[in-house]
């Protein structure tokens, strides 16, 4: 790697060796970051919901605009944190490649139709281990990335790291309905953890969860300052959020003065049709927000991503509690989109109920799904194997194949032999 004191070859490692070459021009945190651009895993995210179906409105926000947001975002934190911290100078830096690496694929485990989709597979495979979002990342980055040799990318232990949001197995969270990884996932987990034990105060669940690398909470930061940020703003284009609607639900709430002040200034930019402008600042105050803050985990003898963390002023984070409330309860819970949400509830419970059917359960013979899958499927060991090789398949549509592949099993109108997947 080049020179960089913020890094050692601990934080560089893979789980399985990587073929090196004498005139590689890039760093392994650049090769993590390409691999991920180049996957059909990222591409996919143009057509997943970010806040409305995709295709919904042609300049809203899918999941890719939005990972490629956050990746701006953590790039700049980064530049922003070596210009203010003492810690840090030109030759020992928090390495901006690693996390737009970490921002660029912390979504790529989303399923379609958003954290709707989440739920549906959550609840659907709850008799073999569940779904969920950040685990289904870690699985694509470790395991499926490349889906015709069903591998994974081989990640440095650093990315891994800086996706992890979660480090709780489901097995220590009896009855947890998210923020856990795949009980089969403790192999990568103890690797990210140079097999280290965590120790006695770190107990599984929110503990546990809230022990990150920097890496990772500048991705986390990143990320909220996006979509508190975007969300508001694609909620306004698309007529959800006025004037009259925010200024009649502040009246329903109990608001310090700077969060009435704050509500003013948006209804102002509302009316003087400035809302890009608006909240597009406002990223800058999120970026200054952040600063650096000596640390001390188990892990900061190993690595100096552990000796760290990120402290956020309190009032940025009110400001963007309170702007993913307003979205929350002016967007996400309008009957507009509570209607989208049963209509996604529907079409993958009726999907994966006949994938379960044919492939989980062995009854029938019609074939369903991709020849490549289906011969790993039949390879499975139990049926455990079986559904998350299925769900991988139904994790992994975008919204509009989602819906064709449901007209295709059930609109007796649609589809022909010469259609094609």
């Amino acid at each position: 790697m080049p020179a960089n004191r913020f890094y050692n070859t601990f934080d560089s490692a893979t789980l399985e060796p990587r073929k090196t070459f004498a005139d590689e021009y890039r760093n392994p945190f650049q090769i993590d970051r390409d691999r991920i651009i180049h996957s059909s895993a990222f591409r996919r995210l143009q057509n997943k919901t970010q806040v409305f179906l995709s295709g919904e409105y042609d300049f809203y926000r899918t999941r890719l605009t939005h990972s490629i947001e956050v990746a701006q975002i953590g790039r700049s934190i980064c530049g922003y944190l070596t210009q203010q911290s003492e810690a840090l100078s030109d030759d020992c830096f928090i390495d901006a490649d690693l996390v737009e690496s970490a921002c660029l694929s912390h979504d790529l485990g989303h399923p379609p139709f958003g954290h709707t989709g989440e739920r549906t597979l959550h609840r659907l495979m709850q008799p073999y281990g569940g779904f969920e979002g950040n685990a289904q990342t870690l699985r694509i980055l470790t395991q499926t990335l490349f889906n015709e040799g069903r591998e994974g990318m081989n990640p440095t232990r650093s990315l891994l790291d800086g996706v992890l949001k979660y480090k709780t197995l489901q097995a220590e969270v009896a009855g947890a309905q998210n923020h856990y990884l795949y009980n089969e996932q403790e192999r990568w987990l103890d690797f990210t953890l140079g097999a280290q034990a965590f120790p006695t105060e770190l107990t599984p669940g929110k503990a546990r969860n809230r022990f990150r690398s920097i890496e990772c909470q500048i991705m986390d930061w990143a990320d909220d300052t996006a979509y508190s940020l975007n969300d508001i703003a694609d909620g306004i284009h698309a007529g959800f959020i006025s004037v009259t609607k925010l200024e009649r639900w502040a009246a329903d709430q109990t608001l310090t003065e700077a969060e009435s002040e704050h509500i003013q200034k948006l209804c102002a930019a509302i009316l003087e049709g400035r809302v890009e402008r608006k909240l597009n600042s406002s990223i800058g105050h999120y970026i200054r927000a952040a600063t650096l803050v000596p640390d001390s985990t188990f892990l900061s003898a190993m690595t100096k991503r552990h000796s760290y963390r990120l402290a956020i002023d309190p009032a940025m984070q009110t400001q963007s509690a309170l702007n993913k409330k307003i979205a929350l309860e002016l967007v996400f819970k309008s009957p507009q989109l509570q209607q989208l949400d049963y209509k996604a509830d529907f079409i993958l419970t009726r999907l994966f109920e006949v994938l379960e059917k044919r492939y989980i359960q062995g009854q029938g013979s019609l074939h369903l799904m991709p020849g490549t899958v289906e011969t790993e499927i039949q390879k499975a060991p139990d049926a455990s194997v079986r559904a998350r090789l299925v769900c991988d398949w139904v994790a992994s549509m975008t919204d509009n194949f989602a819906f064709r592949t449901y007209r295709r099993l059930f609109d007796a109108d649609f589809g022909s032999i010469t259609d094609f997947v």
